[in-house]
């Protein structure tokens, strides 16, 4: 794919998702969760130019660099969000005040390592940035679906690291 696609790809990858995590939703047992990560990750690793070819080296560390705060992202987003199981054993899960913050958070860092690159003259596409997207959805998803197995049918919210609200007034 050309790097204008990858972007509004990974752009259009962003917006649905954030938009989906930001209100209450079910969260189920199928495995289509790992599908759009999945995609991300393969798309990105088959793109040609995703290391410099005149700085392998310093291209690979500023990818690494990348994909570790991806995995720092998904790892927070996934500690700040909600789960909780309803009455009917359903469980459902919505980011807090703390994800989105996370999520600004990764913004920032992941344009300082862009600003880097530049300043060191690396030619970066637009594939590190869809790796790193894939590792934070990924992280996100293994983490989430621990919580929820570590969560009893019939139980109270599990806040968010973070959030301030007291558990027992959700609970009926």
């Amino acid at each position: 794919m050309s790097g204008l696609v990858n972007a509004v790809a990974i752009v259009a990858v962003v917006v649905v998702v954030v938009a989906r995590q930001c209100r209450a939703r079910a969260i189920g047992a199928d495995r289509r969760r790992w599908l759009l990560p999945l995609i991300l990750a393969v798309v990105a690793l088959r793109e040609p130019g995703i290391l410099d070819k005149h700085h392998h080296t310093e291209s690979a560390m500023l990818l690494g660099v990348g994909l570790l705060i991806g995995l720092a992202t998904g790892s927070g987003w996934a500690w700040t969000t909600r789960i909780w199981t309803a009455p009917d054993g359903v469980v459902w899960t919505k980011s807090t005040k703390a994800s989105v913050a996370v999520w600004g958070g990764g913004v920032a860092l992941r344009a300082g390592v862009v600003a880097v690159g530049s300043a060191l003259g690396l030619h970066q596409g637009s594939a590190a940035l869809m790796l790193g997207l894939a590792g934070t959805l990924l992280i996100r998803e293994a983490i989430l679906v621990g919580r929820v197995r570590a969560l009893g049918a019939g139980s109270c919210p599990v806040p968010a690291h973070g959030e301030g609200r007291p558990v027992w007034e959700e609970c009926v």
